[in-house]
């Protein structure tokens, strides 16, 4: 992942080069038309010279004529020729590409042109003053790699100083951050955050403080509440049920009364259970587990396994397993156990009779596999109190737990049937 200071200083840097790749051709422009400018003012100058120096010299027709003569073949550039055209006559600039014939390459060079009607010794000449133009281009090209070389200069110094400047001014979010990490919501100690001169990071610090503070107290309320209804409602479950016991032992019942007792004591061990089973769903979304104890996945998986042997006997269930030894991972042993009894239990609740049923256990997974005829519907497989079969023994939770223990130590769980087979697959 990226940081930010580095995300906003490449689209910086983006910026900047966008920028300077468009000042090249206003870079071209520029430069072109300075030296337009100046060479025009120089043959302006050359020609106000040249119109005034010949007058001076006062020469006769002859020796003007041999003057012009000798100045044309001497004077690359410039050319002066007896013209009909009036002295008012506006001068003419023009741009022209030639070969120089007074240089040895072969490119071709520019020339910037004045045209001008000048009077000498009472009659009208036409001259015509050239001057090569420097190549813009080279300019140009020489201004832009001085200013990208100036660019990768400004680029490495922000570079530098976004990595000084990142460790002093971040300093603060990331003391704030190792404190919300190193945050335990079961301890519920409160966090004191460093005063920052920064307003941003001093706001996120006070805001901070708000959501953890009301989130304290909320799971102490919750917290209660499922301490509360753990003893609230399972002692008069229990008493209630201790009642039916004793009146089924000493009491002389009709078949019809004994039957509705039995019903009664069935429903309520059911509700007993619906009632643990909601209480440790809440303690798992509350986080009331330390889950930092490190577990012999294996053992516990072959002792799980053995503790219903009789439940496995009583289907006339086959087992195969396959235990991978030393698969050790970090979580809170007892809803590990909780999510091992509820798989198996699964794989023999939706199970025929005399059917199969496979554990797989490695260091990348957990699977466990049953036949059965029937597809169990993913919609509703994980949702409480959703039936997924015709099978009413369940409390309907026994999944939900699964999943919830999963996203505890964050796993993943999938679900397939194929080939007459239910599958569970938990990858660690």
């Amino acid at each position: 992942m990226n940081r930010l200071l580095n995300k906003s200083l490449k689209s910086f840097t983006i910026y900047a080069l966008i920028v300077l790749a468009a000042s090249v051709p206003a870079y071209l422009y520029l430069v072109d038309s300075i030296w337009l400018r100046e060479l025009d003012e120089h043959n302006e100058i050359v020609a106000d010279r040249t119109e005034n120096e010949l007058n001076k010299l006062q020469l006769s027709e002859i020796e003007l004529n041999q003057s012009i003569l000798l100045w044309n073949k001497i004077q690359p550039g410039t050319n002066l020729q007896k013209t009909t055209l009036e002295k008012n006559r506006k001068d003419s600039t023009y741009t022209v590409s030639r070969k120089n014939p007074y240089v040895t390459h072969q490119d071709i060079d520019r020339f910037r042109g004045l045209s001008r009607v000048i009077e000498i010794n009472g009659e009208y000449y036409l001259l015509t003053v050239e001057t090569n133009v420097e190549e813009t281009e080279e300019t140009v090209v020489a201004i832009a790699v001085l200013t990208f070389l100036f660019f990768l200069i400004m680029v490495v110094g922000f570079l530098i100083l976004n990595k000084r400047l990142s460790v002093k001014l971040w300093q603060p979010f990331k003391n704030t951050l190792a404190k919300l990490k190193a945050f335990n919501l079961n301890s519920q100690s409160n966090i004191s955050f460093e005063k920052s001169t920064i307003l941003e990071f001093e706001e996120l610090n006070v805001a901070l403080n708000k959501l953890i503070e009301h989130t304290v107290s909320v799971y102490k309320s919750q917290k209660e509440f499922t301490e509360n209804a753990s003893h609230e409602l399972q002692t008069p479950l229990a008493i209630i049920k201790n009642k039916l016991d004793i009146l089924l032992q000493k009491e002389a019942l009709t078949d019809r009364q004994y039957q509705i007792i039995e019903d009664i004591n069935k429903a309520l061990t059911r509700v007993s259970r619906i009632n643990k089973n909601l209480l440790l769903l809440a303690k798992i979304e509350n986080h009331q587990f330390d889950d930092s104890e490190t577990i012999n996945l294996s053992e516990l998986t072959a002792e799980c396994i053995e503790q219903l042997h009789e439940h496995f006997a009583n289907k006339d269930l086959n087992l195969k397993s396959s235990i991978d030894e030393d698969c050790v991972v970090t979580g809170n042993k007892i809803l590990i156990e909780i999510l091992i009894n509820n798989l198996l239990l699964n794989s023999i609740r939706h199970n025929i009779q005399k059917g199969t049923v496979e554990v797989r256990l490695s260091k990348s997974g957990f699977n466990i596999s049953n036949s059965g005829s029937i597809a169990l519907e993913k919609e509703q497989l994980f949702k409480r109190f959703k039936k997924t079969s015709d099978e009413s023994s369940g409390s309907g939770l026994g999944l939900s737990i699964v999943e919830q223990i999963c996203k505890r130590h964050q796993w993943t769980i999938a679900y397939e049937f194929h080939q007459e087979t239910h599958t569970f697959k938990i990858s660690f």
